[in-house]
């Protein structure tokens, strides 16, 4: 499995981007991809998944409304549409793949539980400014 993530950047505050995961090498359908970001002094945040299964997405509160992951099946693309981008959201972004996946709901809900992702893409660095 391979996962690349392109389309960080420098953007004002307010203001929009969108990021991008090549996913390839998955042998079935039934898995997941989500984004995580890493900014300095936190820790890994899972921040947003889609089931290739079912299509369902699941966001962390403090993206929802602001995020929107989706994904492109025939070119096996993965995007995450970021909106109103506040000084918060810098971090280093990293787009994950995890097999047996049914529906980003599970996925999602099991990172509180500390269950991590099987396989990684380098990240991409996305900086708000002021």
């Amino acid at each position: 499995v391979q996962l690349q993530a392109s389309g960080g950047g420098l953007v004002q505050a307010g203001g929009s981007l969108r990021l991008s995961c090549a996913a390839s090498g998955f042998t079935s359908n039934d898995y997941g991809l989500g984004w995580f970001r890493l900014a300095r002094g936190k820790e890994r945040e899972g921040i947003a998944c889609i089931s290739d299964s079912d299509g369902s997405t699941f966001y962390v509160d403090s993206v929802k409304g602001r995020f929107t992951i989706s994904r492109d099946t025939a070119k096996n693309m993965v995007y995450l549409d970021m909106s109103r981008l506040e000084l918060e959201d810098t971090a280093v972004y990293y787009c994950a793949g995890e097999p047996g996946v049914t529906t980003a709901q599970n996925l999602g809900l099991s990172w509180s539980y500390g269950y991590g992702m099987g396989y990684w893409g380098r990240g991409t660095q996305v900086t708000v400014s002021s």
